[in-house]
């Protein structure tokens, strides 16, 4: 039976689950199918979605290769469609099978437009000038997308292909990819923690606040913040005389300092002091009143980070406190998170006093929603606006070219939405429903957060 074209549907099992999660591998191994079948690629474009899973598609001259994966199922759906007689499919999909490492496959082929159903009739091919272009060769354009996703919301980010560096450490997936539009970009177990385009409002914003209104501060301590962003903002303050910083994961360290030099460029500092420990088991063996200002700098609060969302984990922080002492954390955003937002501003209230913890706002465009918050929590008295020298701060960004932070940003970063506002006020009504829970959020929640 002639036809226009044949299509094979594929299903691949008991494939490698790694594989099937491995968006550059896919890509490359879709393009050499379709290449070893004698078809000539256009363009391919692939996602991967957060935390598993890949689809993509490569376009041919001679139509196209699809796929989308089910790591959980070690499951792979596969399309090959080819125009005529000239390319077999066949052969694509023996060699994905091999690539994908599939314990077996099953397929079948259907034709598709027969042409004795058909009646060809004459198109009228536009004028164009055609000087210089290659028709037989036509240049191969790559899509391979990083899709960090849930149920209800998405962020992609376009990628050159190859990550620049991937390692699977004692505690979760570390890589980087160059992307597009935003540098170069971190992603523990799939989820965006830094890019170099936007990092800046992070590190500025939970650094700056609490050091231009602290008094005097000598010690610092940040628990986290592998990136080297919070240090490199902290060590901006020439009146500190320590930062200690306590990251649990050495492989983050090493992949910032590689390929993240503008984060890790205080990783090497004289008065930085950097710990790999648990930030948990640091603080609970700390001595009293030994800090000025605590920065909890967190990924997400399940695997190495669960533990830093207890309200055990906040009372040793209140207690390495000095008198005057000032913790920030990063306490999720108020639209993405609303459950865990107010779950955490009753802990810190319990733990510092009532009057005593303030949030403010943070723009970030690759974070969920855009819009994240702080914790700002006093031990003493210290007030983040009417204990602000705005003066002092202006001279400071001024003298530093900080691009996200400025005087006029510390204090209307405190003026929070109506909306925000209600979602605090109506956490304060149910504070005695914590008192004596031993732990602040549920081992796992559906949505992640960032540095969460």
């Amino acid at each position: 039976m002639e036809a226009l074209g044949r299509h094979v549907i594929v299903e691949f099992y008991d494939c490698s689950p790694s594989i099937l999660n491995d968006v550059t591998h896919i890509e490359k191994s879709m393009v050499e199918a379709a290449k070893k079948a004698g078809a000539t690629v256009i363009n391919s474009t692939f996602h991967h979605f957060s935390p598993y899973g890949v689809s993509g598609v490569v376009v041919i001259e001679e139509s196209h290769l699809s796929i989308h994966t089910w790591p959980e199922y070690r499951y792979a759906s596969v399309d090959v469609f080819t125009c005529g007689e000239s390319i077999n499919p066949w052969i694509s999909y023996d060699f994905l099978k091999k690539a994908f490492k599939a314990g077996h496959g099953s397929a079948m082929e259907m034709r598709r437009g027969q042409l004795d159903l058909l009646e060809k009739i004459e198109i009228e091919t536009p004028t164009r000038d055609m000087a210089g272009r290659d028709e037989k060769f036509p240049k191969v354009s790559r899509n391979i997308w990083f899709t960090e996703r849930d149920e209800n919301i998405a962020l992609s980010l376009r990628h050159v292909g190859d990550p620049l560096f991937r390692k699977q450490s004692p505690y979760q997936k570390v890589e980087i990819y160059d992307t597009y539009a935003y540098g170069r970009m971190l992603a523990l177990d799939h989820m965006v923690m830094c890019t170099e385009k936007d990092e800046y409002a992070y590190h500025e914003m939970i650094a700056h606040v609490p050091m231009l209104t602290h008094p005097d501060p000598k010690r610092a301590l940040i628990i986290g913040g592998g990136d080297g962003g919070v240090a490199r903002e902290l060590l901006r303050h020439d009146g500190l005389d320590e930062v200690v910083m306590v990251e649990i994961d050495e492989t983050v360290i090493e992949a910032s300092r590689k390929y993240l030099p503008s984060l890790s460029s205080a990783f090497d500092h004289p008065k930085l002091q950097l710990v790999i420990d648990d930030g948990v088991k640091y603080v609970k063996e700390c001595n009293d009143n030994s800090f000025d200002v605590i920065i909890v700098d967190s990924n997400d609060p399940v695997g190495p980070a669960g533990g830093l969302f207890t309200e055990e984990f906040y009372k040793n922080v209140y207690r390495c406190l000095n008198e005057n002492g000032i913790m920030i954390t990063q306490s999720e955003s108020p639209t993405f998170n609303s459950k865990v937002f107010k779950e955490l501003y009753n802990c810190y209230r319990r733990i510092f006093g009532m009057n005593n913890v303030y949030c403010y706002l943070v723009f970030i465009p690759t974070y969920p929603t855009g819009m994240w918050s702080f914790s700002y929590c006093s031990k003493g008295k210290i007030h983040p606006l009417k204990d602000f020298d705005s003066e002092k701060a202006r001279s400071f960004v001024e003298k530093h070219s900080l691009k996200y932070y400025n005087e006029k940003v510390h204090q209307a970063a405190f003026a929070l939405p109506t909306f925000v506002k209600q979602l605090l006020d109506g956490s304060n009504t149910a504070i005695e429903d914590y008192i004596g829970q031993p732990s602040l959020i549920p081992e796992k929640f559906c949505l992640s957060s960032r540095k969460t």
